[in-house]
């Protein structure tokens, strides 16, 4: 008897390995050549598939070196939608950012001198990066006026997102800064943590006690 259930899992396993093999082909093609100087058909043969193939997982040639750029839009906002019961959503994204730092985390920035300098070599790739800030602060919006049942997201809510998402936007650009400037990555999440404790801890007085779940 044919186990029907498997073939869709067989398909995701195949389609999610032709996806990371088109991701790590642009990466390498994107650090070796430049962002710019790399077309989509060079991606399409260093992963050994058809142009369509790269096309239909990753619509943006910008998202073939952002990977986890879905990951980092929505890190934020997930993070307050699974903050812990009596936990406020500053509490939740503190929490989230200082365990990021201790394990060195992609999505706050830990990528290598050769990622994070291939991105400020690039205005189309810096221009994403800042895009995809907006939108984490945007999700992060939503996820706050969901919590305080505030739909749709009002000023109170679109403030608190500003202000939280622009610690975790100065963290990502402090990890950078200092990625690029050859600091090794134990060193510089012990040099960033303390930072970080310290911006959450001024807005503690003002959000400390906002979007605190219940149940």
């Amino acid at each position: 008897m044919t186990d029907t259930g498997a073939i869709p899992n067989l398909r995701e396993l195949n389609k999610r390995r032709t996806r990371e093999a088109i991701s790590h082909a642009a990466t390498r093609l994107f650090i070796e050549r430049g962002f710019d100087r790399t077309t989509i058909a060079e991606v399409a043969a260093a992963a050994g598939v058809a142009k369509m193939t790269v096309t239909n997982h990753f619509p943006r040639k910008e998202d073939l070196f952002f990977d986890l750029h879905e990951e980092l839009a929505g890190r934020l906002a997930e993070a307050v939608a699974e903050r812990a019961p009596g936990e406020s959503a500053l509490a939740a994204l503190r929490r989230d950012c200082l365990a990021g730092l201790d394990r060195q985390d992609a999505r706050l920035g830990f990528s290598g001198s050769a990622f994070a300098r291939t991105v400020v070599d690039s205005p189309a790739l810096s221009a994403r990066l800042r895009e995809l800030h907006e939108q984490s602060e945007t999700a992060l919006a939503e996820a706050l006026a969901e919590a305080v049942h505030e739909i749709p997201v009002g000023f109170e809510c679109r403030v608190a997102a500003a202000l939280l998402a622009a610690v975790d936007r100065s963290v990502f650009a402090e990890v950078f800064r200092r990625t690029l400037a050859g600091e090794e990555p134990t060193t510089i999440s012990a040099a960033v943590r303390p930072s970080a404790v310290r911006a959450y801890g001024r807005l503690e007085g003002t959000l400390g006690g906002f979007a605190v779940r219940t149940s």
